[in-house]
């Protein structure tokens, strides 16, 4: 099985820290998003993946080869941003006499069994129960169980489970075939070649697909999502930085994952909070937030809040002398 990852996205909604660092290499719970998706999927025993990139191309090539220099990797760069069916179809040189393919979104996490997808015998796709499926690809499963349509975001959705990023293709062939035909043809569904469109065309063909439904998923494209999803990996078994050093005048309020080499001090640090390798903290309280490596902070109060590496912030000090009966506001 060959894993493609496409990373090639700009994460508009994510600015200003797209501006400089590729969205699946932000950090959440101590460790970029990329890193989870691929370390649950090395656990699961996949060892051959592919990865679209594009926009920061390049730092994402630098972290996986420095992080994963073992890694049976290879890189397909997409210089048009024309959406995921595109992303795949530009690495289809890569999926020659290859067996089966998984794919999966290199900038969302997902709380799921991914052996599940992995050794099924039929190719499949994640699916989630949603509240707004206009937003999303929606799958229509009929009573036998099996995927009957798949539409990217329909105005008049027929089902309320969402497409959520997560497909096991066995056919490999006829993926490859309907996106040749689907870009050949200039088929677009919202200005872009969907990935959602191909596989509706092998469904067309005779190919069938069995909807799995998995816990939750987190699109780490926005800020609240982001952080919510840093506090939820924080609460769970083997995140949080368990060993950290004795931080001078400072209370630890976990969870939280503390970098390598931070200097924090007079601070009062969590709940729920991520913090890069070698960042400063002074006289700062710091609550449900990311902050970045190198960063310098000082004399502020952050809560649910998104700083990037070498940012440097300074709060404003004070000195008064107060007399009776004195109101002073400084909030306006």
């Amino acid at each position: 099985m060959k894993v493609i990852i496409p990373v090639a996205g700009v994460g508009t909604r994510l600015r200003p820290h797209t501006y400089t660092q590729p969205k699946p290499l932000i950090p959440v719970a101590g460790k970029p998003i990329i890193s989870f998706i691929i370390d649950q999927l090395v656990e699961s025993g996949v060892t051959d993946f592919v990865f679209v990139i594009g926009h920061l191309g390049e730092k994402i090539r630098l972290y996986l080869e420095k992080r994963y220099p073992n890694l049976n990797k290879e890189f397909v760069q997409q210089d048009n941003r024309l959406g995921l069916g595109h992303a795949i179809w530009t690495a289809r040189e890569t999926l020659k006499g290859v067996d089966e393919i998984f794919i999966i979104l290199g900038d969302t996490i997902y709380d799921t069994d991914l052996v599940r997808f992995l050794n099924s015998e039929h190719s499949c796709v994640g699916v989630k129960k949603v509240d707004t499926p206009r937003e999303f690809g929606v799958a229509e499963i009929n009573d036998a169980g099996q995927v009957v349509k798949m539409v990217e975001k329909p105005k008049i959705p027929k089902s309320n489970m969402a497409l959520v990023g997560l497909y096991k293709i066995k056919e490999v062939d006829v993926l490859v075939q309907s996106l040749n035909q689907i870009i050949s043809n200039d088929l677009r569904t919202n200005e872009e070649y969907q990935l959602t469109d191909a596989l509706m065309m092998m469904i067309d063909n005779g190919v069938g697909f069995s909807p799995v439904t998995i816990n939750n998923w987190y699109d780490c494209g926005k800020k609240e999502v982001l952080l919510e999803t840093n506090s939820m990996l924080l609460k769970k078994e083997g995140f949080v930085t368990s060993d950290l050093p004795s931080y001078y005048n400072t209370i630890i309020i976990h969870p939280v994952a503390i970098g390598k080499n931070c200097k924090i001090s007079s601070s009062i640090i969590g709940p729920h909070v991520t913090i890069g390798d070698n960042t400063v903290i002074n006289h700062s309280v710091v609550s449900d937030s990311i902050i970045g490596n190198y960063a310098k902070i000082e004399e502020i109060v952050l809560k649910e809040s998104v700083v990037g590496n070498d940012a440097s912030i300074k709060g404003m000090r004070q000195s008064l002398n107060i007399g009776d009966n004195t109101e002073i506001d400084f909030s306006k």
